[in-house]
C-alpha cells in the first residue's frame, strides 16, 4: 500500500565554523543554500546575508575567546520570519556607536543591523559561556506585493 507523505524542508539549521574572517563567506554561503531550499527564502536573501556577514565577522573580530572556539552559526523560519543567531564565546557585549568616523573602516555593522533587522539582540548563552547574537528579518516584498499591494493573496495563478 503507498504511503502519502510529503517531504519537509528543515526549518532551522545550524553550524559551527573556524572563528575566522575568512570563515564569513561560509557563513553566508550555508545562508544562502539554506534560503535556496525555503519556499519564497530569495525574500530574506539580500538583508539576510549582508546582515549575517556583519554579525559573524564581528563575533571574530570583536572577542575576547581563545583563538580555538567555534563560532555556531544559526537560521530559523518562524512564521514569516528569517531569525539569524551568531553564537560565540566571548564575554563582550556588542553595542551601537552613534558616530562612526567618516574615514574609518570599521564601527557601521551594528548601525547596518539596526537598521535593516526587524529586531536585535544580544542574550546569553546556555551554560553561561559566551553570547549570541540575533537577529529578525521580515521578508522582502516581492514582484506581486510590489505591484498589486495587499491583493496579492487574492491573486490566482
Amino acid at each position: 500500500m503507498p504511503t502519502n507523505h510529503t517531504t519537509r524542508r528543515p526549518r532551522e539549521f545550524a553550524a559551527r565554523l573556524a572563528s575566522r574572517v575568512e570563515s564569513t563567506p561560509l557563513a553566508r554561503h550555508m545562508l544562502r543554500a539554506y534560503l535556496a531550499g525555503m519556499p519564497r527564502g530569495e525574500r530574506y536573501s539580500d538583508i539576510a546575508e549582508l546582515l549575517l556577514g556583519e554579525l559573524f565577522a564581528n563575533a571574530v573580530l570583536h572577542t575576547d575567546a581563545p583563538t580555538d572556539r567555534l563560532v555556531e552559526i544559526r537560521f530559523a523560519l518562524v512564521s514569516d520570519r528569517l531569525r539569524l543567531e551568531v553564537h560565540d564565546a566571548g564575554s563582550g557585549r556588542p553595542s551601537l556607536r552613534r558616530a562612526p568616523a567618516l574615514d574609518g573602516e570599521h564601527g557601521r555593522g551594528l548601525l547596518l543591523v539596526n537598521e535593516l533587522a526587524e529586531k536585535w539582540g544580544c542574550c546569553p548563552r546556555a551554560g553561561g559561556v559566551g553570547k549570541f547574537v540575533w537577529a529578525l528579518i521580515a521578508p522582502a516584498p516581492g514582484f506581486t506585493e510590489l505591484a498589486f499591494g495587499a491583493a496579492a493573496d487574492l491573486l490566482a495563478v
